[in-house]
């Protein structure tokens, strides 16, 4: 992008939000100076405007992160971003936003939607398995909340790095600390069918070893993966806001429930401090109150004294 279309697109921008949608000249010019990071970001990468996807606005976003800027001064840029992204697609300059699927930093300790088993064997079951693509999905699905894993050690899953007959993969997570992770019945089962379809592919060089592939036999992207999750969830009028990390906390606050060792998740799930792990004790007080009544020795019924004094 040449520094006359960005100045002349920046302007046509300020004008949109003072003038359309009313903003005040600070929020304004704070809205440009947002967008501006991202101009800046795109002519680094050699990126045309027009076709930016939305992997590229991850990786803006993980440039954000590596500069040191903070969870809420990301929140306000990525939403300049997004309201720069509508502004275009209502002018008819770009025909898709790719700034959709673009998830603002967590503040505080707010969790997102947590699933029900019940929603998601609904999700499992609204793929239609003749179709190839729908096969892989639903493996996708069984992976991501049978294993706990992040969307992006999902895309990067190896086929050397499965043990399935043993019952466990290795997942290489933030930092390349690889760890065991256990694997359930059911997604070892839609791997196995989804392997038969994968040998079909022409696989690209390089992508011979990742597990789940695109129809042109390469990587699957991050956005890949959140359209798949999205489209399960509105094929079975699941309302929640649901993404592929929901899928993650369902897994951790479904083995909560089911009484798992607080260490034991925590390793599941890869954090390295135990505190990451304990917010997961905030989702259900009400469970946790009536494992304490039923088990702690402290509130079970003594027997009657009938003896007396």
């Amino acid at each position: 992008m040449s520094i006359v279309d960005a100045d002349n697109l920046l302007k046509r921008f300020g004008r949109y939000l003072k003038l359309e949608r009313g903003l005040s000249s600070n929020t304004v010019e704070g809205y440009q100076c947002d967008v501006e990071k991202l101009i800046g970001f795109i002519e680094t990468e050699n990126l045309d405007w027009r076709q930016v996807t939305g992997d590229d606005l991850h990786r803006f976003v993980c440039t954000l992160q590596d500069l040191g800027i903070g969870p809420r001064s990301q929140a306000r840029i990525i939403s300049g971003v997004k309201s720069f992204f509508g502004f275009l697609k209502m002018e008819k300059l770009i025909d898709d936003d790719p700034s959709e699927l673009i998830e603002t930093p967590k503040l505080g300790m707010k969790l997102p939607d947590v699933l029900t088993v019940d929603e998601i064997d609904r999700m499992v079951e609204s793929f239609d398995l003749s179709r190839p693509e729908d096969r892989r999905n639903r493996a996708i699905i069984e992976t991501l909340y049978g294993c706990g894993l992040r969307v992006s050690e999902l895309v990067g899953l190896r086929i050397s790095d499965l043990y399935l007959t043993d019952g466990y993969i290795i997942v290489e997570g933030k930092g390349e600390k690889r760890r065991l992770v256990p694997i359930s019945q059911n997604a070892i089962h839609e791997i196995n069918l989804y392997l038969a379809d994968r040998q079909e592919l022409d696989i690209k060089r390089g992508s011979e070893d990742i597990l789940f592939l695109n129809r042109r036999g390469a990587k699957m992207t991050r956005v890949m993966v959140f359209y798949i999750v999205k489209r399960a969830c509105e094929q079975c009028d699941i309302r929640k806001k649901v993404s592929p990390h929901t899928l993650r906390h369902t897994f951790a606050t479904h083995l909560l429930e089911g009484g798992a060792n607080l260490r034991a998740i925590q390793q599941m799930l890869g954090h390295e401090s135990i505190t990451t792990t304990e917010i997961y004790t905030h989702l259900d007080r009400q469970f946790l109150r009536q494992e304490i009544l039923q088990h702690h020795p402290r509130n079970q019924q003594r027997p009657a004294n009938n003896g007396g004094e």
